[in-house]
């Protein structure tokens, strides 16, 4: 098992988790965004399989993680979504810049995750319902 899908096993276990950390959003040229929006959806994606193959074989979750894509004009975006609980990690477009946002229940926070890593506090914190 990979140390992430130990941390979700140690999850369903009771242990806690915390939550991702965020930073307000900025906007940064369109180029930085759309790469930084396919490194943590590459990443994401990954963390999903792992978490869901724990997640396929225990008694104790509300099913699997799901992830989303969705694109349109001036948009790049995914959501995972578990139980009745979802997060939206969005990057949107406006002439020559975009801007990064995290979208959690539906509500838009004017955040983005700090980093990378907070992608994989970001699904325990989903698995958690915190």
């Amino acid at each position: 098992m990979t140390p992430f899908m130990h941390q979700v096993q140690d999850l369903l276990n009771g242990q806690d988790c915390a939550a991702p950390h965020t930073v307000p959003s900025e906007e940064v040229t369109v180029a930085e965004a759309a790469d930084t929006q396919v490194i943590i959806r590459s990443l994401a994606e990954q963390l999903v399989s792992e978490a869901n193959a724990i997640l396929s074989g225990s008694r104790e979750c509300d099913g699997v993680i799901s992830l989303v894509d969705q694109t349109g004009p001036g948009a790049l975006a995914f959501t995972l979504g578990y139980a009745d609980r979802s997060a939206r990690i969005e990057t949107v477009v406006s002439g020559h810049t975009a801007t990064a946002q995290l979208v959690v229940g539906g509500v838009s926070q004017s955040r983005r995750l700090a980093g990378e890593d907070e992608v994989a506090a970001l699904v325990l914190d989903l698995i958690a319902g915190n």
